[in-house]
């Protein structure tokens, strides 16, 4: 980060705090209200935004990052595959949750 400049190191500081709060309080509603989720239209919605928002996450996984960063690295790959299963999961977990809500 030091060969990019102030503005954009900041920039890029300041997007990552606020991505890593944006998926921390997204796991906070899950863990607290997931009677909501499943049971009003209101979930429903939000459920179908989380599976949206972790499956295009699991597709830039694959098809955005290039396997460069990872293949052959012992210590990137090991971080690659189980995130790759955490994305599935998550992606699977919203994608039921919004078939079998009371939908939109």
């Amino acid at each position: 980060m030091k060969s990019i400049s102030l503005f954009n190191r900041q920039l890029m500081y300041v997007y990552t705090f606020f991505v890593a709060i944006v998926v921390f309080l997204i796991g906070i509603l899950c863990v607290t209200s997931s009677e909501a989720l499943l049971e009003t239209q209101l979930g429903n919605r939000l459920s179908l935004g989380l599976f949206i928002f972790w499956g295009l996450r699991l597709l830039f996984q694959f098809f955005v990052y290039s396997s460069k960063l990872w293949h052959g690295k012992p210590l990137e790959t090991g971080v690659h595959i189980p995130f790759s299963f955490l994305w599935i999961y998550f992606s699977g977990v919203f994608s039921i949750v919004f078939w079998i809500g009371p939908g939109i």
